[in-house]
């Protein structure tokens, strides 16, 4: 494998695997390269984004390396974020906002095969909004994030707790998550979730 050709790769590898990062273990048996190869291309990508000056950085946090941005640019992700376009959640962020409320504590990839669908943005989206956040770790491989709500959440949908939810038992098959999803914002009485609406704790 060319060398520029495995950089391409593994950014694109880092960018999938989400704020749970990749270690060099995890790479080098995808892309089935030596450790020590792939440890190297990671250094020199790691000064390539630094010299090139993009708007990304890849940094190390307990031996997986990730896809960040750089903390000085948070103001203007704080625009796109709370600008009066992205207000209301998108269906992506609702169904996955509804997996965790009913399923949490729960993982990215757990989400994602409940789903059948990347769910990664739509994490994003809802810690933002400080509706969901991590609660520790999975005791599995690479000990994946595991997601659940939050007090702003419990405060939105005025619930007492998580066991005040609607009953998902009431119907005959658990695993849909249409009827789910329907069920928890049938609480919202027509109204948007917006930033304005959700409080801080």
């Amino acid at each position: 494998m060319e060398y520029p050709i495995l950089k391409s790769i593994i950014e694109g590898l880092l960018f999938l695997a989400g704020d749970e990062g990749l270690s060099v273990k995890q790479i080098s048996e995808i892309v089935e390269q030596r450790n020590e190869l792939v440890k190297d291309a990671l250094e020199e990508m790691k000064d390539d984004f630094v010299r090139q000056q993009r708007g990304l950085q890849i940094i190390q946090i307990a031996g997986h390396y990730q896809l960040a941005t750089h903390q000085e640019h948070a103001a203007y992700f704080e625009k796109l974020a709370y600008s009066p376009s992205r207000a209301t959640l998108s269906q992506a962020a609702l169904e996955t906002l509804s997996i965790v409320a009913y399923r949490q504590p729960i993982t990215r990839v757990e989400i994602e095969e409940i789903r059948g669908v990347k769910a990664e943005r739509a994490i994003h989206t809802l810690v933002n909004k400080d509706l969901i956040e991590e609660k520790g770790r999975a005791e599995a491989v690479g000990r994946p994030i595991l997601y659940g709500t939050t007090a702003a959440f419990l405060d939105y949908f005025a619930l007492a707790g998580i066991q005040d939810l609607p009953e998902p038992s009431l119907f005959e098959n658990k695993d849909n998550l249409e009827e789910e999803t329907q069920m928890l914002f049938d609480r919202l009485d027509g109204r948007q979730l917006t930033f304005d609406d959700v409080k801080e704790p």
